[in-house]
């Protein structure tokens, strides 16, 4: 994983008090499971303490939406209401941004998901998140993109609005005050 910025002792403490705090609050996003069980893969696994730290910073309130029964990794998603502050104003990926030729933005969303050692949102688990509750009612939010719309220029977001999820597509290059993107972390 890409996210390199340490999380020790007092911080690894304060992040992990916020998330168990998170789960506990809301049991409706992963109905069935235990802290001791999300904690205990986090243990294991430092880097996703570090990407969970990053996904915080930037304002994802991550919190865990499902488990893969197969092999007990836990996904975490960003559940803030709304596309995350710090993630907003970005295009999509580093071709789109290199390749804008007035006014690029300072950041692409692809680059900084592998920073954080996460990954977009595809469609799938946009519509999961949303099964969850109503985000990105104001908002919208890049999710992975298939490779035949990304090489003709495209990119997809997503947004709630009406209480229906819509996807819609846009120049991969755009970028807009209002839309970032979510990212997903299985541990």
């Amino acid at each position: 994983m890409a996210a390199t910025r340490e999380v020790n002792g007092e911080r690894s403490e304060e992040l992990l008090a916020l998330l168990e705090a998170r789960f506990d609050a809301h049991m409706e996003r992963h109905e069935g499971m235990r802290w001791a069980d999300v904690l205990a893969r986090l243990d294991a696994n430092p880097d996703a303490l570090r990407s969970l730290d990053r996904m915080e910073a930037t304002g994802g309130e991550p919190d865990v939406v499902g488990r893969d029964e197969a092999t007990g990794r836990v996904r975490f998603v960003d559940c803030s209401k709304q596309s995350p502050k710090g993630r907003r104003s970005v295009c999509y990926d580093r071709a789109a941004r290199e390749a804008r030729k007035k006014f690029p933005p300072e950041a692409d969303a692809v680059s900084m998901a592998e920073e954080m050692g996460v990954e977009l949102l595809d469609e799938e688990g946009y519509r999961a998140l949303q099964s969850l509750g109503a985000f990105d009612t104001t908002t919208s939010s890049w999710i992975a993109t298939p490779s035949a719309i990304r090489d003709l220029g495209g990119a997809l977001f997503c947004d709630r609005r009406y209480d229906t999820v819509f996807v819609y597509h846009n120049g991969a290059d755009s970028y807009y005050g209002a839309r970032g993107f979510r990212g997903s972390l299985w541990v």
